[in-house]
């Protein structure tokens, strides 16, 4: 059967055993190509270590694979590094059991480290408004950037959900966005008067001064007229959080995770935070309610006379 056409390319020179894994994924699960990437690449890097001792992926045993993690860990490897790799691991040996290519699972019996949760960073309100106020909405560019943050605080969008969003994706008439999540699962969310602002005077003003009469679908352009890209909207936060002094580590996904515990401290209910933030699974979710649990406690130290 010929395969989609979406689905991702082969490149014939990697191992055929991992791309035949990474095709299984992506019919299953439908990730995106940059899952599939890390997942290639953590193979890849244990089909390379495995090389050194004289194996290959198919014929690695139980100790051939501590052998490596344990040079991962002399290298200075985290526990979540390591955690990551068992995780590529166990999913790529557990297939090759099932298509019936090994008969024995040589990750079975490998424990993971223990590696804690941590806790995703938030902004404050205060921080937020400040970086929301930072673009200069007077020109195309400040337009779109404005626009962009205002949308991703909104609505709580993932950097890829967001530089992805196609005009097709747009029912301002409703105030809401059609959003493609993981696994291609869809999702409506509801994008606030201020973000709806932000856009519309975007999509009115700064996207067509951006393409100069050029043609695409994609909502978020750059000045080269061609959509935007996660690295471009990572620097691009990062500039505005220098210059309105936010001093903390930022990661791409602050405004989303500042989305998630603001509405959490307002009191929202967990399962609509859920489904706006598009988890398939809640305990996925209720890392937020550890946050907000931290700034309530912040709070009465704070205000209480016994605090």
């Amino acid at each position: 059967m010929k395969p989609p056409t979406d689905a991702p390319a082969k490149d014939m020179s990697k191992d055929p055993y991992i791309e035949r894994f990474l095709d299984n994924l992506w019919a299953e699960r439908g990730l995106s190509d940059n899952s599939l990437q890390a997942y290639r690449h953590d193979l890849q890097h244990l089909g390379d270590c495995l090389a050194q001792r004289g194996r290959s992926l198919v014929s690695a045993a139980r100790e051939d694979l501590l052998a490596v993690l344990a040079a991962e860990v002399q290298q200075g490897k985290s526990p979540r590094s390591l955690s990551r790799y068992l995780s590529a691991y166990r999913q790529f040996y557990a297939w090759l059991v099932r298509e019936g290519t090994i008969s024995q699972d040589p990750v079975a019996l490998i424990e993971s480290p223990k590696t804690g949760r941590g806790l995703p960073k938030a902004l404050t309100e205060e921080q937020v408004e400040s970086l929301l106020a930072t673009p200069d909405d007077q020109t195309p560019l400040g337009m779109r950037d404005k626009a962009m943050l205002e949308l991703m605080y909104a609505t709580g969008l993932r950097v890829s959900e967001l530089v992805g969003l196609e005009l097709s994706n747009l029912n301002l008439n409703q105030g809401v966005i059609r959003v493609v999540g993981k696994g291609q699962k869809e999702r409506l969310v509801p994008i606030g008067e201020e973000a709806h602002a932000s856009l519309q005077a975007y999509l009115a003003s700064g996207r067509p001064g951006l393409l100069k009469g050029a043609q695409t679908n994609s909502v978020f352009v750059t000045s080269r007229k061609a959509g935007m890209t996660r690295q471009a909207f990572w620097h691009m936060v990062r500039r505005y959080a220098v210059r309105c002094d936010i001093q903390q580590k930022l990661s791409p996904h602050t405004l989303r995770h500042s989305f998630a515990t603001h509405l959490l401290n307002h009191g929202a209910d967990l399962r609509v935070v859920q489904l706006l933030l598009g988890h398939s699974d809640l305990s996925t979710t209720q890392i937020y309610t550890h946050i907000a649990r931290e700034g309530l406690k912040r709070m009465h130290e704070t205000h209480h006379p016994r605090g």
